[in-house]
């Protein structure tokens, strides 16, 4: 018998007793209800991303301030944070040592990728320094439809200058219209508008100086003052004025950015002007208190202050 012989001939003996299959071995023996069917496994609903925030800014190597401190300020608000990184600078907490402009094929370049793939829902923008980087993301600023909230950094923390003078104009011109919010302290309202305030009472005069700019809100800071810190948010027909003791914390840096960033992040959810300032206010004082000590200088403010335990 061939081999092909003995193959085929016993072919149908195979199929007369085949082996059971898997249906088979997992069938009920006779009068054995049947178990029911395992229901079909959920299926996992796909996560939502959260509001994505967008900061135009110079990077702060001490990771007190810009760059740094938007993106913790924004993730402590519950929202995505992106960057666009304008300049980048040699800091700590003594000062700044050094400062280098990005091109601003490179600016361009940043802003492309994150606004034509993924998206923002708001703007931030700090240090720009040169008149053409405030330029550039003037012209990119105009082809997006959310809330911008300037941060028009003009020092730093020590009094280093951060914008150049030729820049002033330029910023005053083309970037503060598009402003939802412009955030400027006293002496960010001097440079652009020329007044000067040396008392609380001069604080609303300060803030129509700036709105002529063509900006809609606009937050004075008044922190330099003596006494409580008061602030003034209007928008030329209502004001809002926020006051809180001065507390005993020399550990500020970052104050100016994480505030924007807090205020931008806030819109971005949802909320207005208003309710968005109050929030990043009690925040900023919060981030202020729990501020720490690092370096031999000024310390920054503490970002995840909330979260602490």
């Amino acid at each position: 018998m061939t081999a092909d012989q003995v193959t085929a001939d016993s072919a149908p003996a195979a199929r007369a007793n085949p082996a059971p299959t898997t249906d088979d071995a997992t069938a009920p023996a006779a009068g054995t209800a049947a178990r029911p069917a395992p229901a079909a496994a959920a299926v996992p609903t796909p996560p939502v991303a959260p509001p994505r925030v967008l900061t135009v800014a110079g990077s702060d190597s001490g990771g007190g301030a810009g760059i740094q401190a938007d993106l913790k300020a924004m993730l402590a608000a519950g929202v995505h944070g992106m960057s666009v990184i304008t300049a980048i600078t040699a800091q700590n907490s003594l000062g700044v040592q050094g400062a280098w402009d990005l091109p601003v094929e490179a600016v361009r370049a940043q802003f492309r990728s994150v606004v034509d793939d993924i998206g923002v829902q708001a703007v931030k923008t700090g240090m720009l320094s040169s008149a053409e980087l405030v330029r550039t993301v003037a012209e990119l600023l105009g082809g997006v439809d959310c809330p911008v909230v300037v941060d028009p950094v003009g020092v730093s923390k020590h009094g280093d200058p951060l914008l150049a003078e030729e820049a002033v104009s330029v910023l005053r011109d083309r970037l503060l219209p598009l402003a939802t919010v412009v955030t400027p302290n006293l002496h960010e309202v001097e440079q652009l508008t020329g007044v000067r305030v040396e008392d609380e009472r001069e604080l609303r005069g300060a803030a129509e100086a700036v709105l002529a700019l063509g900006p809609r809100w606009v937050l004075v800071k008044g922190g330099h003052l003596p006494g409580d810190a008061v602030d003034l948010l209007t928008d030329g027909e209502t004001e809002h004025v926020y006051r809180a003791p001065r507390l005993p914390n020399r550990h500020t840096h970052g104050t100016g950015c994480t505030l924007a960033s807090a205020i931008a992040a806030r819109l971005a959810r949802g909320l207005d002007v208003p309710e968005a300032v109050a929030g990043a206010k009690e925040y900023v004082t919060g981030a202020i208190r729990a501020g720490f000590p690092l370096g031999g200088g000024i310390g920054p403010v503490w970002h995840g202050w909330h979260g602490t335990p």
